[in-house]
């Protein structure tokens, strides 16, 4: 297994913002608004789940969730957790540079990734201190291992715990190949930069607008 260790040193200049913030407040007010948010919205994650339970065997025969490891915070692996929105498939072997195997997406898959629904699970990862609810979008940990190697700025995005929304999902959306991901840090690096009670709160709304447009969705 490849081991990703990220020193403080190389993460610590983005942690810094160029406008002094209550560092301590803030952490706080962000994780109570986590634990808030995934606490709420478990009824929601319980209900979406029994409906799909019923209709996934006509619509998108398969499991219900989907599993993947994923690289967060300091490099460490995690298992993020989503509704399963593709045909299942025995080994998925694609590259970091190769879009999304669209061909694999259900009908019923495409609903759920248009709105975001698939990513309501993610909040068990938010209960679990492996997310956050805003923060830079954790990718596959195979990708993650070479776009850490090829992208200079790309490693800074583990200063902070990853996101289910933030900067890059509402101003670019979704992320393919290695020019895509370049742009997706450069947003990371400058959220990690101005995080604050400001930013988090265009976020949230700009999330909305997502919602509700479908913008950047695969």
């Amino acid at each position: 297994m490849v081991q990703v260790d990220y020193s403080y040193a190389e993460i610590s200049d983005v942690r810094r913002s160029p406008k002094p913030v209550r560092r301590g407040a803030f952490k706080l007010s962000k994780l109570a608004f986590d634990k808030i948010v995934a606490l709420a919205c478990l009824p929601l994650i319980v209900v979406v789940a029994l409906v799909l339970l019923l209709v996934n065997p006509v619509y998108n025969p398969g499991p219900l969730f989907f599993r993947q490891k994923r690289m967060g915070r300091n490099g460490a692996a995690f298992q993020m957790i989503k509704f399963r929105t593709m045909l299942p498939a025995g080994e998925v072997t694609r590259l970091h540079h190769e879009g999304v195997e669209t061909a694999r997406i259900t009908k019923l898959g495409r609903l759920l990734r248009k709105y975001r629904i698939d990513e309501l699970p993610n909040m068990l990862n938010v209960l679990r201190h492996e997310m956050s609810v805003i923060g830079p979008r954790p990718d596959a940990w195979d990708h993650a291992v070479v776009f850490s190697q090829e992208i200079p700025t790309y490693r800074h995005r583990f200063g902070v715990l990853p996101g289910i929304t933030g900067l890059a999902q509402i101003r670019q959306g979704y992320a393919e190949g290695v020019n895509q991901t370049v742009a997706k840090a450069r947003l990371d690096r400058i959220y990690i930069r101005q995080q604050g009670f400001a930013t988090e709160l265009r976020i949230i709304l700009g999330t909305v607008r997502v919602i509700f447009s479908g913008f950047g969705a695969r």
